[in-house]
């Protein structure tokens, strides 16, 4: 095991918090139980790490070994990532073939090596016949750096792949043209969603919204956290409005029902419209561009935040479609241009 190779391992247990140093290293499995018994796991980090590093030597780790090492800590904190959704498609008529893992992935990386020769690609099987990929890009004359890959994660016989956000811009078309031979698809287009929270993406394109989801807690019920000054308020007070609550109340639960929400963390619109004046002359009307806004909103958890404007009185009921269409639609950047 050369310096780089070790470098590299140091610095992928380096990043992991001691608290889940051996349920990581256990998930790995490169390490016997045995040879993790010789570690003091109670010394200071940067030993351990010295200890651990030393047994990968030993044990003669690969590059794949490694790389397998930093898709489980990455499956462990997928919300430091920023994940991108894809969605391909087959021709129309097009029969669906039966599906195998093992063929998607020497298709994958034949592909890739064809038009790319130093790229390194680790495979790792996960839940849900799911599969997740590390991709260390290199060029035709540098090695791949294994400090900037970008993770896949496909989820076999669905036309959904999610993918976090890819510093080389220029090896996305090559990406996506693994992916669509591989899957035997036609055509990739990237969908107008993103999020850190990969859980929630996945809920979303496969309209999975009634599950629950680790990012929320939802112990208090809709009404009790929506009306709950109503709960503290003098019992003698008359709630004149009380006809109109239950009105906001219903409409809400009918816009977004009775689940925790998908986490999502903002929401883009571009706005392009032509000014409009009855007065002629006007600097503005004679403009031929258009006028641009763009508005964005922001919240670490944006839907159930929309779901708690009106209950709130914060925003009338219904809310506008734009805002509550999101989970439908699948998108969190929206363009509205004029007719």
């Amino acid at each position: 095991m050369d310096e780089t190779l070790a470098e590299f391992i140091k610095r992928t247990i380096l990043k992991i918090p001691m608290t889940e140093m051996m349920t990581v290293l256990k998930a790995w499995d490169f390490l016997s139980e045995k040879q993790l018994q010789t570690v003091n796991f109670r010394q200071r980090k940067e030993s351990l790490v010295h200890d651990l590093v030393l047994l990968c030597e030993e044990k003669c780790a690969s590059v794949h070994d490694a790389a397998l090492l930093d898709i489980i800590y990455t499956q462990f904190h997928r919300h430091q990532k920023v994940w991108d959704v894809f969605q391909m498609s087959k021709e129309p008529g097009e029969d669906i073939d039966l599906f195998d893992m093992e063929q998607f992935k020497s298709s994958f990386v034949k592909i890739l090596r064809r038009a790319l020769k130093n790229v390194t690609v680790s495979f790792r099987d996960a839940e849900e016949n799911s599969v997740w990929i590390r991709i260390a890009w290199g060029t035709q004359y540098r090695k791949p750096n294994q400090y900037k890959p970008v993770y896949v994660v496909y989820y076999s016989q669905t036309p959904y792949v999610f993918t976090s956000s890819c510093q080389l811009k220029s090896n996305i078309p090559l990406l996506g043209q693994a992916l669509t031979v591989a899957t035997n698809h036609h055509k990739i287009v990237k969908m107008d969603l993103r999020s850190r929270y990969l859980d929630s993406l996945k809920a979303i394109v496969f309209k999975q919204y009634n599950r629950n989801f680790e990012t929320h807690n939802t112990t208090v019920p809709l009404q009790e956290r929506t009306l709950e000054l109503d709960i503290h308020m003098d019992s003698r007070i008359i709630h004149e409005n009380r006809i109109e609550k239950e009105r906001v109340q219903r409409v809400t639960q009918e816009t977004f029902g009775d689940y925790p929400q998908p986490r999502l963390e903002f929401a883009q619109y571009k706005l392009e419209t032509k000014f409009k004046s009855d007065f002629n002359g006007d600097i503005l009307a004679e403009r031929k561009e258009p006028l641009r806004c763009l508005i964005k909103f922001s919240s670490p958890h944006l839907l159930e935040a929309l779901k708690a404007l009106a209950p709130a009185g914060i925003a009338d009921a219904p809310l506008s479609p734009l805002l509550t269409c999101i989970p439908n639609k699948g998108m969190n950047y929206f363009k509205i241009r004029d007719k």
